[in-house]
């Protein structure tokens, strides 16, 4: 009995690494995307304690001009940092959406060669089957046949 072998395996490997490779850079998209959302949390939180200092120093009978300005110039400098991160993040979802495509792609090809081999190996099974068959078949009859001649 013959043993399976699918000719494509070395291509059908190839493409499992690539498959691999896709998979592996989405989740490095992933988590830089985790990283800036992170910052963009802490941004935020910052923005709020700046905004209460804000209010602090806003506080009737006790006016504070200068830390209120100060105050305000780091709001500004945090705003600024926001939209930075939300371009960056912009950036990476785009990033994001394009390793998808290539992961989806990378998937179909890889399940392509998969169909394929099971195909070939049903295909193999039954012809293996039919040669066991055609042996058998011999083998009785030529049984029938030594049975008859004695």
């Amino acid at each position: 009995m013959a043993v399976f072998r699918f000719r494509l395996q070395p291509l059908q490997r190839l493409r499992e690494h690539a498959r691999d490779q896709r998979r592996a850079e989405l989740a490095q998209a992933l988590e830089a995307l985790e990283l800036v959302e992170q910052k963009q949390r802490e941004l935020a939180e910052e923005l709020e304690r700046a905004t209460g200092l804000q209010r602090q120093a806003a506080k009737p009978g006790s006016i504070d001009v200068d830390t209120i300005m100060a105050v305000r110039r780091y709001q500004m400098a945090l705003y600024a940092q926001a939209a930075q991160l939300q371009q960056q993040a912009a950036a990476i979802a785009e990033e994001i959406e394009r390793r998808r495509e290539a992961l989806a792609q990378a998937d179909r090809e890889v399940r392509v060669l998969e169909k394929l081999r099971e195909r070939q190996l049903e295909r193999y099974r039954s012809e293996e089957q039919r040669r066991e068959m055609k042996v058998m078949d011999e083998t009785a009859a030529q049984r029938y046949l030594r049975q008859e001649n004695e």
